[in-house]
């Protein structure tokens, strides 16, 4: 539940009483009180979550209304004593008013704002350079993408222009902070060489479109959530919405700072898809939870304008998946490096002359101009009764799984390297 303070005229105080008993107020109490030569009625009004907006819109009938809601849940206790357990199973979502103030309220000084986004530039950049796991989960924990990109849904659930350019422009705002300080650490330090996390940072997946789609969603609930009833801290999923941000625009700022173009493109299309997945999926959430254009103390939505945003969201989304998949393998390497592993399995499956004990394949950080280098590792083991020699295996191999990479569409240039492995007798 929900505890609000109201103030009005003195000879108001019963419709207040009058208004909260007809939204199921709970625990309610009127006394008088005076605001400097102002004689008042001040009423403390107990509602669930759900009636929250509706009860401000009665109000607001009421002249010279001042209203303080307190955004933490409250447990008003009624009798009889045996049914406490069930008056304390308030569960419902919060209000849509409640959902808009908070995001608004999230939005922070520039000085601040910036401050996080330069700190997490250098956080990322350090777990970069030194391929250090836990400072790439650092930065994703102090970097200030997340709030942005909710308020961003939010605006676009509630037909906010105003809110929605705010948001983007903190967005991209952080972003270039980011990029700016990475890309600085990298220039002054004279980075000449790609790192295996950098490397990592910088495959794409065909299905990375779903890491924003989900961490769109999660935030969403996180924030339409009670508190209460919310099973996971709003840091953990502010580090889902960060995880996919953080450590591809550093990427972009060391790659930039390297000339590696080819980097700096997927590390953009990364940051453009979260931020197109993140907005489809957390404003349908919002609209599915009530925000909509118009509602209590909230008159600056467009009707239109929800609509029009999710179009435009998901066209700019098809926009982008069009982009990964006409450009194979930029785009798709991580799920490449699957494919090449089943490939590899079925020609030294079928081989004859040995089983596959390990296939480790990577696309090389090494940019070598005019081709994708997919370098593969391969050891097997003789099958039993094979007398051909290690080196003829190997070489029969080699050929058969490049020859079958290339014939299978994969536009790279396999570099594979197969050990024969015999075991004891």
């Amino acid at each position: 539940m929900r505890q609000l303070l109201v103030q009005v005229p003195r000879g108001c105080g019963q419709q207040v009483l009058d208004i909260a008993n007809a939204c199921n107020g709970a625990n309610l109490i009127q006394f008088e009180g005076a605001r400097s030569d102002e004689r008042l009625d001040v009423g403390i009004i107990h509602v669930s979550n759900g009636k929250v907006e509706q009860l401000l819109e009665k109000l607001e009938a009421l002249p010279n209304l001042h209203v303080t809601l307190l955004p933490r849940g409250v447990i008003a206790l009624q009798p009889p004593a045996s049914k406490a357990s069930q008056q304390v199973k308030d569960v419902e979502a919060r209000s849509p008013i409640e959902i808009f103030l908070s995001g608004l309220q999230s939005v922070g000084s520039w000085k601040g704002f910036l401050g996080y986004a330069a700190a997490a530039g250098v956080v990322v950049w350090i777990g970069l350079f030194t391929n250090t796991s836990y400072l790439l989960v650092a930065a994703m924990l102090i970097a200030p993408f997340a709030g942005p990109a909710m308020n961003g849904a939010i605006a676009t659930a509630r037909g906010d222009g105003k809110l929605l350019r705010r948001s983007l422009y903190r967005y991209f705002a952080a972003l270039a902070m980011t990029i700016l300080v990475a890309g600085a650490l990298s220039l002054i330090l004279q980075q000449k060489v790609v790192t295996s996390s950098m490397s990592a940072t910088s495959t794409v997946s065909t299905v990375a479109v779903l890491l924003p789609l989900v961490a769109g969603a999660a935030g969403a609930l996180n924030l339409v959530q009670s508190e209460r009833s919310s099973l996971v801290s709003g840091a953990a999923v502010g580090m889902l919405v960060a995880a996919s941000l953080a450590p591809p625009a550093g990427v972009v700022g060391m790659a930039i700072a390297m000339g590696r173009w080819d980097l700096v493109s997927n590390g953009i299309f990364v940051l453009l898809l979260q931020l197109v997945g993140i907005n489809v999926s957390a404003a349908i959430v919002f609209r599915a939870y009530g925000l909509s254009a118009q509602g209590a103390r909230y008159n600056r939505g467009k009707r239109w304008l929800f609509p029009s945003a999710l179009i435009a969201t998901f066209l700019a989304l098809l926009g982008l998946l069009t982009w990964q998949f006409s450009t194979p393998p930029e785009l798709q390497r991580g799920s490449r490096e699957q494919r090449a592993i089943a490939e590899i399995q079925e020609v030294v499956n079928d081989s004859g002359f040995a089983e596959l004990v390990e296939a480790n394949v990577r696309f090389t950080p090494v940019n070598i101009k005019g081709q994708n280098t997919l370098l593969g590792t391969i050891y097997v083991q003789r099958q039993a009764g094979v007398t051909e020699s290690s080196e003829k295996i190997r070489s029969h191999l080699t050929r058969t799984i490049q020859s079958q990479l290339i014939e299978r569409g994969f536009n790279v240039t396999p570099l594979i390297d197969v050990s024969v492995l015999d075991a004891p007798s």
